[in-house]
């Protein structure tokens, strides 16, 4: 399965917004299966953006992962990936020059977006 930076972008932020800094006990999002969801939770939490716990079993199709909370770094990454226009105009330059990018590249391309839009 391949990275979705769309669905780790709205895990964080679904996390983020929920009600007293919990993760919310289920995600569901349009076009995404359980499957994809499980495993965005697992990269969600490799990548230090969440805590969390395994959930999976024998008969898990996928890694299963359920989010506890958000790390600092988590909402770093919601407050650099919040804004639609940053966010859109981003995924567009990675797509127009390469395709794929990296976490590191990323947070790099994110914050270039937000300083730009604060004129720094």
């Amino acid at each position: 399965m391949r990275r979705d930076w769309e669905l780790i972008r709205k895990i964080v932020l679904a996390t983020e917004d929920h009600p007293h800094g919990s993760a919310p006990k289920q995600f569901q999002f349009d076009d995404y299966t359980e499957e994809q969801i499980g495993y965005h939770c697992y990269l969600v939490v490799d990548m230090g953006y969440a805590e969390g716990r395994n959930t999976s079993d024998t008969g898990s199709k996928s890694p299963r992962w359920k989010l506890t909370h958000l790390t600092s770094a988590g909402h770093d990454f919601a407050e650099a990936s919040r804004n639609n226009t940053i966010w859109d105009s981003t995924m567009k330059l990675i797509k127009d020059k390469t395709g794929t990018v990296t976490n590191e590249i990323l947070k790099l391309l994110l914050t270039a977006g937000l300083r730009s839009a604060f004129g720094i």
